[in-house]
């Protein structure tokens, strides 16, 4: 085992959500390919009443970008105790289409290169979920009451991954961060 699956083992036990899980389906998924990059994204969430938490593994091999979550879901009809389901899925590199990083940084004049950052969101698309957004046509007359259709934009939203200092930590952040350099030369590399 390297340093970096060793590092990945290590940073899925941290998160202390069903490790043992997550990690049995990433084995699954990356079907003995090295391991280039990774990022562990644990999410706790309230649903009213309750806390909801929800795990995402990302992991870059030389040729698949793999993309993990685990959920847990309480009992209902058809499972009278609570349970969990781990799903991945592995991403051919050359289906990788867009890797949009949005850094997030506070006192921006105070920047330097290779700064941290408050938060990052990683937004990858492989053309499996697009988003549309649309909005009433105008024409720009205030006073026009014509029917001028709808205008919007269509986008890639496969996966959009958020992390920041405050919730995750700066490791995780820088985490993300490399990830996000790692999969852009990635998939640069596949266009030269």
């Amino acid at each position: 085992m390297s340093n970096l699956d060793q590092r990945l083992r290590t940073d899925i036990q941290r998160s202390g959500y069903y490790p043992d899980l997550v990690a049995d389906a990433l084995d699954t998924a990356l079907a003995g390919e090295s391991l280039q990059a990774y990022l562990v994204h644990h999410e706790a969430t309230f649903d009213h009443d309750e806390l909801r938490r929800h795990v995402t593994v990302l992991a870059l091999t030389p040729t698949r970008l793999i993309v993990g979550h685990t959920d847990e879901h309480p009992a209902d009809e058809h499972h009278p105790v609570s349970f969990a389901t781990a799903s991945t899925e592995a991403v051919r590199l050359e289906r990788v289409d867009s890797v949009v990083v949005t850094r997030v940084v506070s006192e921006p004049a105070t920047h330097l290169a290779g700064g941290s950052a408050a938060e990052v969101v990683i937004t990858i698309g492989w053309g499996a979920v697009s988003r549309i957004e649309l909005e009433p046509a105008s024409c720009g007359d205030p006073q026009c009451e014509a029917d001028h259709g709808y205008t919007g934009t269509s986008s890639n939203d496969d996966l959009s991954v958020r992390v920041s200092q405050v919730a995750d930590g700066a490791d995780v952040v820088e985490q993300a961060l490399a990830f996000a350099s790692a999969l852009s030369q990635a998939t640069a590399a596949r266009l030269r």
